[in-house]
């Protein structure tokens, strides 16, 4: 999943495949286009994403901050979403590399009706009134990238389906 495609480096979903193509990596497919790539590779996560990153800085001028999650970690959690009742697209996720430091929600300013959660490598809030009327401010995601629930269980479908 990359950061800012669409938003900050306009990069077509044909570009991203070819450039997955090109760093080694088999069975390109993307989901919608914001920059969501699944593909299949032997080769550890750490170098994937490495060589995923130098592509796109080559292709774009800029690098491009990106994370990688198995399908089954996808799928896991998807399963553990910790707000299964409300609707998907107002359930966020926002994927970080690590996980997310032990005091990321106290930190959380500006907070009004959302709830939030931590996951593993990753943080969830849900935002009853839609992400655009949100000033929940958490310090924490400014380093990742953000998928809302449906997209994800959308991403674990056709993970495992490859």
């Amino acid at each position: 999943m990359l950061r800012a495609i669409n938003a900050g480096v306009a990069l077509p979903m044909a570009d991203l495949r070819r450039i997955a193509v090109e760093a080694g990596l088999a069975n390109p497919r993307t989901y919608i286009a914001s920059g969501n790539l699944l593909f299949d590779s032997p080769i550890p996560d750490a170098e994937a994403r490495q060589l995923l990153e130098a592509g796109l800085a080559a292709h774009t001028g800029k690098p491009i901050w990106l994370t990688l999650r198995t399908g089954a970690e996808l799928a896991a959690l998807t399963a553990a979403n910790p707000f299964p009742d409300h609707p998907g697209n107002r359930v966020f996720v926002t994927f970080l590399h690590a996980d997310p430091p032990p005091d990321a929600l106290a930190q959380a300013r500006h907070r009004s009706d959302e709830q939030l959660a931590l996951g593993p490598r990753a943080i969830i809030v849900h935002y009853p009134t839609g992400l655009g009327h949100s000033r929940l401010v958490i310090p924490a995601l400014k380093a990742g990238t953000a998928r809302n629930m449906n997209t994800v269980a959308k991403l674990a479908e056709l993970a495992r389906g490859s």
